[in-house]
């Protein structure tokens, strides 16, 4: 039995939304990859920032994984959630999932990574992340 490609958005408020334009997109109207990645990052950033509070940078993509295309025009919803803190990094897993067709709905999950953040202080160099309060 195959696994539908269809689902449904998760029960939480996603970090990051966005409408997916022409300019996002190759001339076959299918979003680039470094526009998903860029977007990704981004909604990592925001859970790692907010925990670290303050700066922090990316150090690793730990996994990416495309699963369906994101076409011009989708929404696009980035889940993401700290499944780990260390002492000056913080992982982050984000699911990312595309709403299309007004007409017809239809949401898929169209991506999933993992990255890595550390925290970094003024100087630029990493600092502890603070302990959760």
């Amino acid at each position: 039995m195959s696994e539908s490609l269809f689902t449904e958005l998760p029960d939480r408020n996603p970090t990051l939304r966005v409408v997916t334009m022409p300019a996002d997109c190759n001339h076959t109207g299918d979003v680039f990859g470094g526009w998903v990645m860029a977007q990704v990052d981004i909604a990592g950033s925001i859970p790692a920032l907010l925990r670290a509070r303050g700066r922090v940078a990316t150090v690793a993509v730990n996994s990416f994984i495309f699963k369906q295309p994101i076409l011009v025009g989708d929404v696009v919803s980035f889940y993401a959630e700290i499944v780990k803190v260390g002492r000056t990094s913080i992982t982050v897993s984000v699911e990312v999932y595309a709403q299309r067709n007004p007409a017809e709905p239809a949401c898929v999950k169209v991506t999933e990574a993992t990255l890595v953040y550390v925290a970094v202080g003024e100087d630029r160099k990493s600092r502890p992340v603070p302990v959760k309060a």
